[in-house]
């Protein structure tokens, strides 16, 4: 079976959506594929219980809809899934579920992508034959858990941030939590307001800050101020807040919050409680590990510690070259994109990434608008172009 469309968009996400929605205010036809059986699965099936947006919705809104005033200023993960439904019922968007690309390959003589489809339930296999492609299946394919030596050996429960829900099943057991993120810290914080007995690996620095460090930088002081004068106002006022934080094992980066954020997607831990916690001795900071044991984890300072339970909150990583045949168009050996920002976002022979600036939600908007912006630009060109030459 062979389709022909304008766009294809694989992944839908609020990356995916997004594109949708403003290639369809231009009336330009698009399709999306998605694996999965709902469009938002991320945040649908894979997301903690007690995830709040960690930015103010000022940020977090896609293109062409703001997020109701009625809303809180940071919402809630239902919250969020309840706007995401809101969208997609306003601008009609129609995803194909269970839709597994297996492979999209360029015609160099067509000047057109094909990409090949399996649908998982009926293992059915079909041909989309589009001039334009965008990536919008997300960073966050699939959960990534370093190879740490003698894990495979580990008697306890090992899980990634992505399959974990709550607190509520590990009470008084040992749970160590691998990565400082703001996955990491919140999930540690999750755990120890259950009664589980709480430790969390610190490898890199980074700096910590309340969401209304955020939102004061972002809505007020870089309208009007450099980088590193906000970066300046900013690193006082958490350093005011929280004190000399290099005591409970966390060191602040030498660059400022915002310059690293702009320069390379690396964002502020978002604190939301877990610092106090860290202070108190209700969680407990661990160096690196070295190896893991039956029944232990060894650390980088020789001490070893028993757990009931790992949770790597390790990060994800992209599985976009494993079907995108001609990836060197676009991403690089990672599956990231491989012009850097702000141009990340185009590739060569009409392909897209969506999503992958690494500058959240905020970073998805911009993409679909300038993705948009450039298909109807190329196609508009392609018709004067076909005028002229008749």
């Amino acid at each position: 079976m062979v389709e022909e469309t304008m766009v294809v968009i694989v992944g839908a996400g609020p990356s995916g959506l997004a594109t949708s929605a403003c290639l369809s205010q231009s009336e330009i036809p698009n399709v999306i594929l998605e694996r999965e059986d709902c469009y938002a699965s991320l945040w649908k099936k894979r997301a903690y219980d007690r995830l709040n947006l960690h930015l103010a919705k000022d940020f977090c809104h896609l293109p062409l809809m703001s997020i109701s005033p009625k809303n809180p200023t940071y919402l809630s993960k239902k919250e969020f899934i309840k706007y995401l439904d809101e969208y997609v019922t306003k601008f009609k968007i129609k995803s194909r579920f269970y839709q597994s690309v297996e492979s999209a390959v360029y015609d160099e003589v067509e000047k057109r992508w094909r990409i090949e489809s399996k649908d998982t339930v009926s293992g059915e296999v079909k041909v989309f034959i589009a001039k334009f492609l965008v990536v919008a299946s997300g960073e966050n394919n699939e959960g990534y858990i370093p190879n740490v030596l003698g894990l495979e050996s580990f008697q306890g429960e090992v899980l990634h941030s992505n399959v974990y829900k709550s607190g509520l099943a590990y009470r008084d057991q040992n749970v160590l939590v691998v990565g400082s993120g703001n996955s990491g810290m919140e999930i540690a914080y999750d755990l120890s307001n259950y009664g589980a007995l709480t430790s969390i690996v610190v490898r890199s620095s980074f700096h910590v800050l309340t969401k209304e460090m955020v939102r004061i930088g972002m809505l007020l002081l870089m309208k009007k101020f450099p980088v590193w004068l906000v970066d300046f106002i900013v690193k006082s006022l958490a350093f005011y807040v929280y004190g000399d934080l290099t005591k409970s094992g966390i060191r602040r980066p030498k660059s400022g919050p915002f310059f690293l954020k702009a320069t390379t997607g690396r964002s502020a831990v978002i604190d939301v409680g877990t610092v106090k916690k860290i202070k108190d001795g209700g969680i407990k900071v661990v160096p690196a590990i070295t190896r893991v044991n039956e029944k232990s984890v060894v650390f980088e300072n020789g001490i070893e510690k028993q757990f009931d339970a790992i949770v790597f909150a390790t990060g994800y990583r992209s599985l976009a070259n494993t079907w995108l045949k001609d990836y060197k168009y676009g991403l690089n050996a990672n599956g990231m994109p491989k012009n850097s920002f702000p141009n990340h976002w185009k590739g060569e022979n009409n392909l897209y990434v969506a999503g992958l600036s690494r500058r959240g939600l905020e970073g998805v908007s911009k993409d679909a608008i300038a993705i948009a912006e450039d298909v109807n630009e190329t196609r508009r060109f392609d018709v004067a172009g076909t005028v002229v030459a008749l």
